[in-house]
């Protein structure tokens, strides 16, 4: 079974919603028999990079949120990532573009290794505040799980695999996909938002039974236009 999944890497949903899945996954009797392709969906592909900007000043700017209103959101959703192991930390986050990151994951796909890029990069922009659309930290990131930086580097020095992460996002329009994460069993069975273990487990059962549902109640997750719930 292939699972797809749209997802970007400064969608805090995401990475909560990646680490549910896999608590299912872990379940799941057939989990030898699944593969996981990452799919590139940008939140913002305009954004501009500023590492000198924290993640608190961009929310309250570019939502008009009070700063304490800002702070309220984001201990929200630290405390629901908490719940799955993991640590966020929207104070210290560095506002970046992701599109240089979904490439670099698309890279990472021909090598075999793109989901543990994908934990990497979530890891480095949510909990190490690093610049996920920094050349250095892009190569360490990639050197970390196998792949050469000269690679690396001759991707960022290009326009390779642009045309994938387009590719990717015109595919998430033909399937009406418009908040991430949103995950695809086989193309017969659909999940959308951060879902609970049990939800996925079910999907996971049931996309075998070749009977096409989506499951978005109650689900968690960010919006084409930045809006995470």
């Amino acid at each position: 079974m292939k699972v797809e999944i749209w997802s970007d890497v400064m969608c805090p949903f995401c990475y909560i919603g990646k680490r549910k899945f896999e608590l299912a996954l872990e379940q799941f009797a057939g989990r030898e028999s699944v593969s996981i392709e990452w799919k590139s969906f940008e939140l913002n592909p305009d954004l501009k990079t500023d590492a000198s900007k924290r993640l608190f000043t961009y929310l309250s700017e570019s939502k008009g949120w009070s700063m304490a209103q800002t702070q309220e959101t984001c201990a929200y959703v630290t405390n629901l990532a908490a719940e799955v192991g993991l640590d966020f930390r929207f104070e210290t986050a560095v506002v970046a573009n992701s599109r240089n990151a979904h490439r670099i994951s698309h890279l990472a796909k021909t090598k075999g290794v793109q989901d543990t890029l994908e934990e990497a990069l979530f890891q480095a922009y949510f909990t190490e505040s690093k610049n996920t659309d920094d050349v250095e930290t892009l190569v360490a990131l990639g050197e970390k799980v196998g792949i050469a930086a000269s690679e690396i580097r001759a991707v960022l020095d290009s326009d390779q695999f642009l045309d994938a992460v387009l590719h990717d996002e015109r595919e998430a329009q033909a399937l009406h996909i418009r908040g991430v994460p949103f995950f695809v069993f086989d193309r017969k069975f659909a999940v959308s938002g951060a879902q609970s273990p049990a939800t996925f487990l079910k999907a996971l059962e049931q996309a075998f039974q070749a009977q096409p549902v989506v499951l978005d109640a109650q689900g968690e997750s960010c919006d084409v236009d930045g809006n995470c719930d």
